[in-house]
């Protein structure tokens, strides 16, 4: 199920969703602790409940935060908040 614009993932505020495929689905946020447009990539519901893939998710996190390059997006945060990782 999509997130709708106006809610909440801790300190960012959905505004859109960009696009949805293969492991994720990606969106238009506000980080509202330092007013800056983010994007935000959630693992779906109908694939959340699947451990494998939670891991999977959070590997992928891993490494591109290991990344310092100017062409590979930067990450800042990852977690979980009411079942939305």
């Amino acid at each position: 199920m999509p997130i709708l614009p106006g809610r909440r993932l801790g300190p960012y505020k959905i505004l859109a969703a960009i696009g949805a495929g293969g492991m994720g689905e990606v969106y238009r946020a506000r980080d509202t602790r330092l007013d800056r447009i983010v994007a935000i990539k959630v693992l779906p519901t109908h694939l959340a409940d699947r451990s494998e893939l939670r891991e999977r998710f959070e590997r992928e996190a891993r490494m591109v935060a290991s990344l310092n390059h100017r062409h590979i997006c930067t990450l800042f945060d990852i977690g979980e908040q009411d079942g939305i990782e």
